[in-house]
């Protein structure tokens, strides 16, 4: 017996109020912006991006939470995905914890309608979460790979849809690897400078051409400028030539993300702004505008050649 999908019937999204307590980190993100105070959107929406690694714990999960608050701080409405059907976390780091009651498992079950699904932020109006399912139970499995493809088709066909619907993917390649990407046309690839994260990042980005995601672009992800100067680790520009991808941020090591994190609130809500929160925000102004960045690194004239490379890992 081949599965059908129930009708899903998604309500407007509002267009309510622009989220409060913005107005430090927004002046300091526009003098980064030649005085903008809002980036251009680019391309047709919704856009979904999926936000992949293939290595766990290279900061996938934050990097998710804090692109879909910009992007709901800036008045562009989000959809934020969390795609891990039994160890989800993005409720955690959105401080949604306890709102979640009804999930996508249960909209293609034809429990629940999926404006129903949505948790709406509470201090971000623009921001709702989307859970694929409750943790401890198993994404039935008749939904298959189209589970996330026929949710995004019904968010584009609400009255009011979202300008993006982020996906967070969980880690690894495997069944839940390939149900995250398949409604994305795009890819956010986060990593961190060492070799094991570099390795699998490699090999989710050829993944992705595979399956046709062109666009893809690296965020680089705990970079320690003291280290990279004594060249113990390696720098954004290095990870650039070795994934030959667009660069979309690069998000120094800071301590706030952790006490963020524990809290519930997405880094890019701090005032004062911290440098990896200010590092995500521009992230997302280039998210925005499909653009990218160019690393560059002052030491690099005076730093020495090393004998053999990194590239060697990535071979077999």
């Amino acid at each position: 017996m081949v599965f059908a999908p129930p009708p899903l019937l998604p309500a407007p999204l509002p267009a309510p109020p622009p989220a409060r307590c913005a107005a430090a980190t927004r002046a300091v993100s526009a003098s980064h912006h030649g005085g903008r105070t809002a980036p251009e959107l680019s391309g047709p929406t919704p856009r979904v991006v999926v936000v992949t690694s293939g290595k766990g714990g290279v900061g996938k999960t934050t990097t998710t939470a804090n692109l879909a608050a910009s992007l709901a701080r800036l008045s562009l409405p989000v959809v934020a995905v969390d795609a891990d059907a039994g160890l989800r976390n993005l409720d955690l780091l959105l401080g949604l914890e306890n709102r979640v009651h009804l999930t996508a498992a249960d909209v293609l079950a034809g429990d629940c309608r999926l404006d129903q699904a949505l948790v709406r932020h509470r201090s971000l109006q623009d921001l709702h979460l989307l859970c694929l399912s409750k943790p401890r139970s198993k994404l039935p499995l008749a939904f298959g790979s189209k589970t996330l493809t026929w949710v995004a088709d019904a968010l584009r066909r609400a009255p009011n849809p979202p300008a993006f619907i982020l996906i967070d993917c969980p880690a690894g390649v495997d069944a839940g690897f390939v149900t995250a990407i398949a409604p994305a046309e795009e890819a956010v690839l986060v990593t961190t400078p060492d070799i094991t994260s570099l390795r699998d990042a490699d090999r989710v980005a050829g993944l992705l051409e595979c399956d046709g995601i062109k666009d893809i672009k690296i965020i680089v992800n705990r970079v320690r400028p003291d280290l990279v100067k004594g060249e113990d680790m390696m720098s954004a520009l290095d990870v650039q030539e070795m994934l030959g991808l667009p660069l979309l941020g690069v998000v120094p090591e800071d301590a706030e993300v952790i006490r963020s994190t524990n809290r519930g609130v997405p880094l890019v809500l701090n005032d004062p702004p911290t440098p990896a929160g200010l590092a995500l925000e521009q992230a997302t102004w280039r998210l925005v505008e499909r653009d990218a960045m160019t690393a560059v690194m002052v030491e690099e004239q005076e730093r020495p050649k090393k004998k053999g490379g990194f590239f060697s890992f990535f071979s077999g």
